[in-house]
């Protein structure tokens, strides 16, 4: 009997189911092995965050350690302390390398994390919070001001803006519906009616925090000194700072005698030796992945606790700049 050979079209459909049999295998494989490299992610990310939120919390706690035992030893606050020595970028293994106490294996994560920070005097800053006292501005602080906004060529007329929103946000009673938000940061003076400009400019020099706080002469740059002391020339505020490399201010009366103009005034409430807010700024770099940390810590005797704390992933613009520094 002679066997027929199966028509073209036959073939033609049994290659034709092959090849959708192989695409739908290749799709199932393709979709099983994303599903797979997305949980790896995922797994991957999570332990990255949990790592570096205990690294960095790590650090804060240094950072509140190193200001007890200052606060321990006593004496003024100034630039020449332990706490105000930056770390510079270090791998973690080197911290871990050196306890002796530590037994930890250390992985291939911990080798590549590298840390970086500092501790900032935030009363070596004007605070924003000065100028309203209750329910009116407080004069002297708004001559401060008033010198810094001179200083740095700013229209006085956004000062004026800035004096009249902050006592409005800060006005005691029930919040009035129209009254701006009490700002945490600087970069939130924009609330405030202040341009972005302006608050670039004004950044190195003030800061914001809860309560009245005065400027501490040990730690401040010489445009601070200049618009926290009325009366003075920026001679003096050079030469405070110039002396105080050599020996820090214990009081400010110390600072008195170097103060050449006579209308120079020094009160109590506009100048310290000694500070009770400091910001600790914490880099971590593990890996491709870079965490930033901002903390501000109140020291009030020997206890230092934690005002305020967020942590974030800096903009690209930043890592571009902190690669082009390095």
């Amino acid at each position: 009997m002679i066997r027929r050979a199966s028509p073209p079209r036959h073939r033609g459909a049994a290659l034709l189911i092959a090849m959708l049999t192989v695409a739908l295998v290749a799709t199932f494989a393709a979709a099983s092995l994303w599903q797979q490299w997305r949980s790896i992610e995922v797994e991957g990310a999570e332990r990255a965050r949990v790592q570096s939120a205990w690294v960095l919390t790590g650090a804060l706690d240094w950072a509140r350690l190193l200001l007890r035992e200052d606060a321990r030893a006593g004496g003024p606050d100034h630039l020449g302390e332990p706490w105000a020595v930056p770390l510079q970028e270090a791998r973690l293994s080197s911290f871990l390398a050196a306890d002796q106490n530590n037994t930890a294996d250390m992985g291939p994560e911990v080798l590549e994390a590298f840390l970086s920070g500092q501790i900032i005097d935030l009363q070596s800053l004007l605070n924003v919070t000065n100028l309203a006292d209750k329910t009116r501005a407080s004069e002297p602080d708004v001559r401060a001001f008033r010198r810094l906004f001179d200083l740095l060529g700013l229209p006085p007329e956004q000062l004026d803006r800035l004096v009249e929103n902050m006592r409005l946000a800060l006005e005691p009673g029930a919040p009035n519906p129209g009254s701006p938000l009490p700002p945490q940061r600087v970069e939130e003076l924009v609330w405030l009616g202040l341009p972005a400009a302006t608050i670039a400019a004004l950044q190195p020099y003030i800061t914001v925090l809860p309560v009245h706080t005065g400027v501490n002469l040990n730690t401040a740059p010489p445009e601070v000194i200049f618009a926290a002391l009325d009366g003075i020339s920026m001679a003096d505020a050079q030469r405070l700072v110039a002396e105080r490399e050599r020996t820090p201010f214990k009081t400010p009366e110390d600072a008195k005698r170097l103060i050449t103009s006579p209308e120079a005034a020094l009160t109590d409430s506009q100048v310290v030796a000694a500070s009770n807010y400091f910001e600790v700024r914490s880099r971590l770099r593990l890996d491709k992945l870079v965490v930033e940390e901002r903390a501000v810590l109140f020291r009030g005797g020997l206890d230092v606790s934690v005002v305020q704390r967020e942590r974030g992933i800096p903009d690209a613009r930043a890592l571009t700049q902190a690669a082009a520094k390095r």
